[in-house]
């Protein structure tokens, strides 16, 4: 039977990666653990108190809440981490504890006592005790007895949840009891407990291993973690279903291992048998995941689920039992002598230091790591092993002489630096991902991986590890190494990858683009700039473009190189219009297809671009750039009609230039004659904000409602002069409802256009006059312009466009016939060009700046545009004065008469012309003699209109010697006696108005007087008419009246009183008006001398005044 099973764990051995001999594997050892002897505090030459009497002591287990030691006298201990007893109570009277397992603070003890043949089943509550003895409430209480004859029992298991219990007995049996939970929490009768049924019985095979394979991993076990990692290899098990939630109940006996599902679906029933090999008592567990059984033999260990035996780990040697510590699993041997021949290193070893530990038997003990086919630590125990218990992260060996020695793991640092001592770097890996490591932890493994590759010379291997270390390790370190060996291939593997998962930055795509153009591989370089590209727009669902590397990198880079096809394949495909522009442009010099890629663009991408490519377009291309120029300024659709736009492809047939002189044309040095005129990147406009700008066919699905009809004329003519009628808003034919129409697309301003037609004034010409026609409706032929649609915020903006573009064209009319001939199509006399000019000025429709304008005519000398501006803009002293100068100049004879017909014209609407031309015609003797009689009548409409007094006409006069004083005569006389008859009519009503205050101030006095009696003559009533009669009533200002007529009480004058509340109310305002002495200030600042005579008038700044009487 053991022959049969060694070829069977040979055979499985050999499937997971044993030797092809068939001998067992030699595990790799080493020393993860160290032991430390566990001292008593109280005593550090002793072992703890509580292990002195080693051989009293009948089980220990771990806890929640520390190591429970029990004794053959019923006792049990609670130690602490000091292995100093907390709590001690007598569980069971006169007997032994045989078992304990504890979950969640309750623990379940299996005993023996005096007084009961049967083992007895107790069950504690460890977080609550008796207040009187202190010891743990005693929770249930009761026999283990299925018949008359009793069973020791064996084993126990207990879930995690306390919902099943199982015990195992000598004669094969095993009980569950479910529902433990639900009865402990419903009932508080010590012998409530749930029915035990009988789930297994082999009366030849004695259970030896029980364990509940949960359908969680929330299990906190026996001291080991339950808790699955996924960076953790799992143990390869295909009978294992993720799925099954159940509650099963692993049997171990000493032939057989069987599942039994205890919960869920289909639960009960008879236990299935997983595999036909069994173990000693103690050398079955369940392991560290919590889903499979591990049974020791001694030709292997097997892990086996609840389907059938998973894996085997061919591992030879006497077991005597099986424990688990976290991931690794704990062996313990029995007891034998150590021979020198051993097979064991560690008992050759032990024989080798210690030659008479051959007299003694031993017992070994191995922390054996199956995930990593390693011995973590072996090590042999005198006097042979108690217990093994794992606690607090710690493996506690208690040997049979009392000594408590605690197995300490290593820090992962410590093991990972005797890995690489060893250079097992393999093995460090598997080990990170077992203790699951961090990922920068991972990958500096690999980087030590990578260099002790690098330094024996395997230059691949050590890529592969660099690789893994992307995202956690410099990539200058990995760079800078492979730059050194000239191992340029590796080189382009490591940056080709580092692009690939989005870590590369613009030096590293530099560095790989030159390693390319270096090797010379231009199918690479197609591979790295055209297939990942399409590659990753693939993988992204064609939704998202962003490249594995940086593009404005891999752009420049190729443009230096001379590598222009794949430069603007890039640009062109990921929408670099400047980029492209820029290619074609300056490197490759293809004007005509950066003109049709420019049209397939769309308005708003080539109005930037044109801004800094227009001249150098221009000079290679005139006529078809000006043309794109005005359909650009006059359209908003598209720039292509539908047709062409499907059929136009981007510029092709780029033709790769050779390396030095294009890295020149990148640098812009040594240009030819076309390429002068390239406004370099530097000094040119800016481009727009964004780079990626609106593609054609988005721009081609644009309506505006404002779209001139001759614009879809084609673009390589001007079309004819369009009518009012033509510029209308554009409807859609089958429209039947009126839909509201959003606002039309802003177009584009021609004044950024006009520094491009610095060196082609004939096309400016057509330009600007082909703009101002299809795109306002004006033009010099004086037509009324076109209805022009515009919103309130585009009118200002539209309006300075109409502006500029006539105040060129009028500047072009009048210096382009000094500056040479035009082309063919159109005028090239002077005469002509300037009656365009005229014919702009004259013009009430076009708009046109009146001040450039006249700045333009002066400078020029266009005497006919200039007396033309001044007079629309009523500039009409500065038409005299032109004349003046004219005839001072000597040039123009009747110059002198164009000034009095000047005068005549517009003397009636402009009094004061008539000085200036006064001061005009006395300047010198010539004049005068020439225009007397015209002398006479301006000095004659002066007086009339009383434009200037006669000081100032004779101080004009007198200002030199050439008017004389008869030449005035006749108008001095006629003056002074004018002047004598105001002043005699001064005089005479000064003297009227001195008598009036007399006779006023006279009859004040007599008011006044109370010693003169006051006679009254009137003999009639004020009111009534009637003759007077007693009683009467006679007021001081001479009214009369009857008693009767006047109201009662009536102090004043009837007939008197609303003229003196009139005066009473005016003093009244003075007085308050003499308070306010800003308003007083304000009006002296104004008005002067006259607001000061007003206030005195007023009597606003008299001290004091009459009081008012009746």
């Amino acid at each position: 039977m053991s022959s049969s099973l060694g070829a069977l764990a040979a055979k499985v051995a050999n499937i997971n990666g044993a030797t092809s001999t068939g001998a067992p594997p030699v595990w790799r050892q080493f020393t993860f653990f160290d032991a430390v002897p566990v001292k008593d505090v109280h005593d550090l030459d002793s072992t703890p108190d509580i292990f002195k009497a080693t051989l009293e002591i009948s089980t220990i287990a771990a806890s929640s809440v520390g190591v429970l030691v029990a004794d053959i006298h019923g006792s049990i201990h609670l130690l602490n981490r000091d292995f100093e007893s907390t709590n001690s109570w007598i569980a069971h009277v006169g007997g032994r504890v045989t078992h304990m397992v504890e979950r969640r603070g309750v623990l379940v003890t299996l005993g023996e006592e005096d007084a009961v043949r049967s083992p007895l089943l107790k069950i504690w509550d460890l977080e609550n005790k008796d207040k009187k003895t202190g010891a743990p409430n005693l929770l249930r209480s009761t026999k283990v007895q299925l018949s008359n004859r009793p069973h020791p029992v064996t084993t126990v298991a207990l879930s995690s949840t306390l919902s099943h219990l199982a015990i195992g007995l000598g004669d094969g049996t095993v009980i569950l009891y479910r529902h433990l939970d639900q009865s402990l929490a419903s009932s508080t009768s010590l012998t409530s407990l749930p029915k035990a049924r009988t789930i297994h019985e082999s009366p030849t095979e004695p259970i030896t291993g029980l364990g509940f394979r949960e359908p969680t991993d929330d299990d906190s076990g026996l001291g080991y973690s339950s808790h699955t990692n996924p960076t953790v290899p799992a143990v390869p098990n295909a009978n294992t279903n993720p799925n099954d939630n159940a509650h099963y109940l692993f049997i171990v006996t000493t032939n057989r291992v069987l599942a039994y599902k205890a919960s869920g679906r289909n639960s009960g029933g008879t236990p299935v048998v997983v595999d036909e090999i069994g173990s000693g008592l103690g050398c079955a567990t369940i392991d560290w995941r919590g889903k499979n059984v591990v049974v020791a033999r001694d030709e292997a260990i097997y892990l086996c689920g609840i389907e059938g035996r998973g894996a085997c780990y061919a591992y030879e040697g006497h077991k005597s039992s099986v424990h688990t510590h976290l991931n690794y699993l704990v062996i313990v041997s029995p007891p034998f002598f150590p021979t020198a021949t051993s097979a064991s290193a560690t008992v050759r070893n032990l024989v080798a230091r210690q030659p008479s530990a051959t007299e003694t038997d031993v017992t070994k003990v191995t922390v054996f790591d199956p995930e990593n086919k390693l011995v973590a630590y072996s090590g042999t125990f005198k006097q042979g092993v108690r217990e093994v218990v794992s606690q607090w992260g710690q493996v506690y060996v208690l040997s049979n002489d009392g000594n408590l020695v605690c197995l300490q793991e290593k820090s992962t640092a410590s093991k990972l630096d005797m890995l690489y001592r060893k250079s097992l770097y393999g093995l460090a890996l598997n080990l990170a991902a077992t203790q699951k490591l961090d990922e920068s932890s991972v990958a500096d493994i690999h980087r030590q991986y990578g260099d002790h590759l690098y330094a024996k010379g395997d230059w691949d291997g050590a890529m592969g590890q660099y690789v893994q270390t992307m995202g956690h390790l410099q990539p200058s370190y990995v760079i800078r190494k492979y730059l050194d060996a000239q191992r340029i291939n590796n080189l382009v593997t490591y940056l080709q990858e580092l692009h690939s998962l989005g870590l590369a930055n613009a030096d590293h795509t530099t560095l790989l683009l030159n390693t390319y153009t270096k090797l010379k591989d231009v199918a690479r370089l197609d591979s790295f700039i055209k297939t990942e590209s399409r590659r990753n727009a693939k993988t992204d669902g064609g939704d998202s473009e962003e490249l594995p590397f940086d593009l404005v990198t891999a752009i420049r880079v190729c443009r230096q190189a001379g590598y222009f096809e794949h430069a603007s394949y890039l640009a062109k495909k990921y929408d670099r219009h400047e980029d492209y522009l820029r290619i074609q442009i300056e490197d490759a010099g293809n004007f005509a297809d950066a003109l049709a890629y420019l049209r397939k663009l769309g308005p708003e991408a080539a109005e930037n671009n044109l801004a800094r490519y227009g001249r150098a377009m221009l000079q290679s291309l005139p006529e078809e750039t000006t043309q794109l120029l005005i359909d650009l300024c006059t359209t908003t659709g598209p720039l292509v009609p539908s047709e062409a736009a499907d059929t136009s492809t981007s510029p092709s047939g780029l033709k790769t230039a050779a390396p030095a002189p294009s890295y020149l044309s990148y640098l812009a040095l040594n240009r030819g004659t076309t390429a002068a005129t390239i406004v370099s990147s530097e000094t040119a406009m800016p481009p727009s904000p964004s780079i990626k700008t609106v593609r054609a066919e988005t721009a081609s699905r644009r309506e505006s409602m404002h779209e001139i009809s001759v614009s879809a004329s084609g673009p390589s003519t001007p079309p004819p002069l369009p009518t009012a009628s033509s510029i209308v808003s554009r409807q859609p034919p089958t429209a039947t409802v009126p839909v509201p129409v959003a606002p039309p697309v802003k177009r584009v301003s021609p004044r950024i256009y006009f520094p491009h037609f610095v060196d082609h004034m004939g096309q400016f010409v057509v330009f600007l006059e082909t703009v101002a026609m299809r795109r306002w409706g004006q033009s010099v032929n004086d037509q009324p312009p076109g209805s022009i649609g515009l919103y309130k915020d585009e009118e200002l903006v539209d309006k300075l466009d109409q502006v500029a573009v006539w105040n060129t064209l009028l500047e072009l009319y009048l210096t382009l016939p000094m500056r040479g001939g035009l082309t063919a199509s159109t005028a090239t006399s002077s005469k002509v060009m300037r009656e365009k000019g005229m014919r702009v000025l004259r013009s009430d429709t076009i708009p046109y700046d009146s001040m450039h304008a006249l700045i333009l005519c002066s400078s020029y000398g266009f005497t006919d545009g200039l007396v033309l501006l001044w007079e629309k803009m009523g500039m009409y002293e500065d038409v005299l004065r032109f004349w003046m100068d004219k005839d001072k100049e000597g040039n123009s004879p009747g110059a002198s008469h164009k000034v009095i017909e000047q005068l005549m014209h517009y003397g009636t609407d402009h009094p004061h012309l008539y000085p200036l031309v006064l001061r005009f015609l006395t300047s010198t003797p010539e004049l005068l003699a020439r225009h007397q009689e015209d002398v006479k009548g301006i000095l004659e409409y002066i007086d009339e209109e009383e434009l200037m007094p006669p000081l100032g006409v004779i101080q004009v006069l007198s200002r030199n010697g050439v008017a004389s004083v008869g030449l005035v005569k006749e108008w001095l006389i006629k003056r002074i006696k004018e002047s004598r008859s105001e002043i005699q009519n001064d005089q005479e009503l000064t003297k009227s108005y001195r008598l009036e205050t007399a006779a006023r101030l006279k009859q004040v006095q007599e008011l006044t007087s109370t010693e003169e009696p006051r006679v009254f003559h009137v003999t009639r009533c004020t009111t009534c008419l009637g003759q007077l009669d007693l009683p009467s009533v006679h007021f001081m200002c001479n009214h009369s009246y009857h008693q009767r007529c006047i109201a009662e009480n009536e102090t004043e004058c009837p007939a008197c009183v609303r003229e003196h509340a009139v005066i009473r109310e005016i003093r009244q305002t003075n007085e308050k008006l003499a308070d306010q002495h800003d308003v007083f200030l304000s009006e002296v600042q104004e008005s002067g001398f006259e607001a000061i005579a007003s206030a005195y008038g007023r009597g606003m700044l008299n001290g004091s005044r009459l009081e008012e009487g009746v």
